[in-house]
């Protein structure tokens, strides 16, 4: 197994262990810290492995951080309604 699958299961098993500890911020702090560090893990796992196995890394990421992603696809879809308006 490569480095980069290894910081790929690294990055997933903190981030399922900062999603059992409690949180008075609704872990909001815990994911901004997750999608800092998850980005680049994702960029070298595809530069090592190709698009098909970033692609599985990205959506790995998106299941686990499905929150933060939700509210970015909400944002997204008012930022194009207000364009078209």
């Amino acid at each position: 197994m490569s480095a980069a699958l290894i910081a790929v299961c690294a990055w997933a098993l903190v981030a399922n262990v900062l999603a059992m500890v409690p949180s008075k911020d609704n872990h909001w702090s815990r994911a901004y810290m997750l999608i800092a560090s998850g980005c680049p893990i994702l960029v070298w796992a595809t530069w090592q492995h190709g698009v098909w196995i970033g692609l599985l890394v990205l959506a790995a990421g998106a299941s686990v951080l499905r929150w933060p992603v939700r509210h970015f696809w909400i944002w997204l879809r008012r930022a194009g309604r207000l364009k078209n308006e």
